[in-house]
């Protein structure tokens, strides 16, 4: 069973910076691709960006390039995502997920191509 937690979201000002962290609890996620998503109160869940299992390999929604950068720690069992110049439309619960890959650079934006989630956290930036 892959559980996920996600940690570091908090409250901002416009501008300013935050860094989550996805851990995997049984130290196996290295075996697995991950993407970051986020979803607005009364809006529907939003792909934000997505890593490869090796980490060679990422995609980021225009809204975040430049802005936001996903990393991984395979030694530690764990994602991040820095996030940068945080914005108030940036406002949203993040959530991570998990995928065993087909290939090491393989990643997935779609909601359906994750089988693990993890609770989220809440990410809010004040204008």
């Amino acid at each position: 069973q892959v559980h996920l937690e996600e940690s570091g979201g908090g409250w901002v000002q416009a501008g300013g910076s935050l860094r989550l962290s996805c851990v995997e609890s049984g130290r196996t996620l290295s075996d697995y691709a991950v993407g970051w998503f986020r979803q607005a109160p009364g809006e529907e869940r939003e792909f934000v960006v997505a890593i490869s299992r090796g980490g060679g390999n990422s995609y980021y929604i225009d809204s975040v390039k430049d802005r936001f950068t996903i990393s991984r720690d395979n030694a530690k069992n764990t994602v991040y995502l820095q996030m940068n110049s945080l914005k108030p439309e940036d406002t949203a619960v993040y959530s991570c997920a998990a995928k065993r890959p087909y290939s090491v650079n393989t990643y997935y934006t779609q909601t359906y191509d994750y089988n693990y989630w993890g609770q989220g956290t809440q990410v809010t930036v004040s204008s």
